[in-house]
């Protein structure tokens, strides 16, 4: 059976990232979505419901499994026997950063990372590019799925009237 990761803060999952978790799962048989957990960082979206906003987005999909994990990526490989990182690369800035992490991570552990480029029309697309503009009274609407957009305009919502 041939598995891969997928991994990310997902803090909110966006049709970038749901781009390249379709396209590993055209590729392998199980894909894991392993939404990372940093302390130090104060995500809008709790990791439950990161997980829960993931799972209904990549139901139609089939083969995705979403879990946490606080730790090491290759750590989570290797509890699960995971060969292969699948990461999406929006420009030249991200193959930089990614290509250290590639090579520490087969370093430690001998799992391969596959890069995949995104779409053009995700090229810009981040997390907190998209939470920035919300913020602000923007629509993104078409940059994340429809029932995230709504979680999201409800969460910043929330927020302002704290």
């Amino acid at each position: 059976m041939r598995r891969a990761v997928c991994p990310g803060s997902f803090d909110p999952i966006t049709n970038g990232h749901l781009d390249i978790i379709e396209r590993a799962s055209q590729l392998y048989d199980v894909v894991h979505v392993a939404v990372l957990i940093n302390k130090n960082k104060q995500g809008l979206f709790t990791i439950e419901e990161r997980i829960e906003m993931i799972e209904e987005t990549c139901a139609q999909y089939g083969n995705v499994k979403v879990e946490s994990h606080h730790g090491l990526l290759v750590d989570f490989c290797r509890d699960r026997e995971i060969p292969a990182i699948v990461k999406g690369l929006r420009a030249v800035s991200d193959f930089d950063y990614e290509l250290q992490m590639a090579q520490m991570n087969r370093g430690l552990t001998g799992v391969e990372t596959l890069f995949v480029p995104t779409s053009p029309t995700y090229s810009f697309l981040s997390s907190t590019l998209v939470k920035e503009v919300a913020s602000y009274g923007r629509d993104v609407s078409h940059l994340i799925p429809p029932m995230v957009h709504h979680r999201l305009v409800e969460r910043l919502a929330e927020r302002a009237a704290q």
